[in-house]
């Protein structure tokens, strides 16, 4: 199995990576880097000295929104989470100086595994392993919530109470940031959101963008190796997490769909349902509740979407296909509507 990453020339000229300064910072020989793309928000980047290998992690070139892509926070929860039942790159170094490479960034280690975008990455996956996976991604999300933030040092790491209310508006206000053409329906999906919030029942280390494809698997033996992505993490309700990932898994019912990228519907993998019912097996939690928590998901998801398309739009991000992003907000919204009134 091999990672989907397309070269880009070595040299001092990626964008948002200048190869000379970051090497006088870290008292390194001359670094050589590549872009890693399928990401779609934060940059990532594989470097190397020619002796050791990092991943280096950064904000996109423009357009940060507020709260959005704090590198020393996604730094902080991964380096808490060490040790812990849930799989983590580990950190190397953090630099919150923006004069180096134009923003702060941090280094992890380099973890065996490939991120599960598309169909043609899986030619050695068995209905067996697929089915392996979707229980280990299930379970690896329990342990997560199962961690106790005060004994790792993230006691202090959010505030659950309020945590949906302030959501809602949170991400509210990161569409009204990113707005730049009409979305019918969007804000009826809101509106529907902020007036049927529920009561949070307990309090966890949320993810907040939890999917197949923001883990790495191995293929020798069949494995969850690390969780990435760890920028939306807080304190907060853990079904976030669960709404979230049927979204994921489930996309919007497309042939090829472009947010499943039509792995999970491959020979072997769990339902939707099922990895509802096998969290709330391991967890113990009540899911009888989850609609809501999936017509949210529904919702940040077509506002993350959209302040990446208004990104491309101005020049501002980089990578392949985020010409095709914007045309997903929209449908986004109508599922969003459809849960909210129980259809799905």
């Amino acid at each position: 199995m091999t990672d989907r990453t397309d070269p880009v020339q070595p040299g001092t000229g990626l964008p948002g990576l200048d190869l000379g300064r970051l090497a006088a910072h870290l008292g390194t020989p001359p670094l050589t880097a590549e872009l890693i793309p399928g990401g779609r928000s934060n940059l990532t980047y594989r470097l190397t000295d020619g002796t050791s290998r990092w991943v280096l992690r950064r904000p996109p070139l423009g357009h940060v929104l507020a709260t959005a892509h704090d590198m020393a926070r996604e730094h902080r929860v991964i380096t808490a989470l060490a040790g812990s039942a849930v799989p983590v790159p580990a950190t190397e170094h953090l630099c919150t100086d923006p004069d180096v490479i134009g923003a702060p960034f941090y280094l992890m280690q380099e973890v065996p595994g490939v991120a599960l975008r598309h169909r043609d990455q899986c030619p050695w996956l068995t209905p067996d392993t697929a089915a392996a996976l979707s229980a280990r991604l299930v379970d690896v999300l329990a342990d997560l919530h199962a961690v106790d933030p005060d004994a790792v040092g993230l006691g202090d790491f959010g505030r659950p109470d309020g945590f949906l209310r302030r959501q809602v508006a949170r991400w509210a206000k990161q569409l009204e940031s990113s707005r730049s053409r009409d979305l019918p329906g969007v804000d009826d999906l809101r509106d529907r959101l902020a007036a049927t919030v529920p009561d949070t029942r307990r309090a966890a280390i949320v993810h907040g963008d939890y999917r197949l494809d923001n883990v790495l698997v191995t293929d020798d033996p069949p494995a969850i190796s690390a969780v990435l992505d760890w920028e939306m993490a807080t304190l907060g309700d853990p079904l976030a997490d669960l709404g979230l990932l049927r979204v994921y898994w489930t996309g919007l019912g497309l042939a090829d769909d472009p947010i499943t990228g039509t792995v999970s519907a491959l020979p072997g993998f769990a339902s939707a349902d099922d990895l509802v019912e096998r969290y709330a097996r391991r967890s113990g939690a009540d899911v009888s509740g989850l609609g809501w928590y999936t017509a949210f998901a529904y919702f940040k998801l077509a506002v993350i979407l959209e302040g990446i398309h208004y990104r491309f739009t101005t020049g501002k991000t980089v990578g392949a296909g985020f010409d095709r992003i914007g045309r997903l907000t929209l449908p986004l919204v109508r599922q969003g509507l459809a849960a909210t009134a129980g259809e799905n």
